[in-house]
């Protein structure tokens, strides 16, 4: 098992970089990035081959940090009339 807050420490925010985007060991890679190609179909394999600074643990620190986002999320239901 991966420590989380090691894995973590792979994702920066930096405001001169992407725009304060958080991305990969401050590389010009966003977490936003890495889903959306994966959303798209888009392989582990080909993201490496087509980043070859990429390290596999980089995407479990993008599937940790996001998690963590989605773990915060809070959900407040909207008195409506039925």
């Amino acid at each position: 098992m991966v420590d989380k807050e090691k894995l973590l420490q792979r994702i920066t925010i930096n405001p001169n970089i992407m725009v304060g985007k958080p991305t990969i060991r401050g590389m010009r890679i966003t977490v936003e990035q890495i889903l959306r190609a994966f959303s798209a179909g888009i392989s582990e394999q080909e993201l490496l081959e087509e980043y070859p600074d990429l390290e596999k643990e980089d995407f479990q620190a993008v599937f940790a940090y996001v998690a963590g986002l989605v773990e915060q999320e809070q959900v407040f239901p909207i008195g409506v009339s039925a």
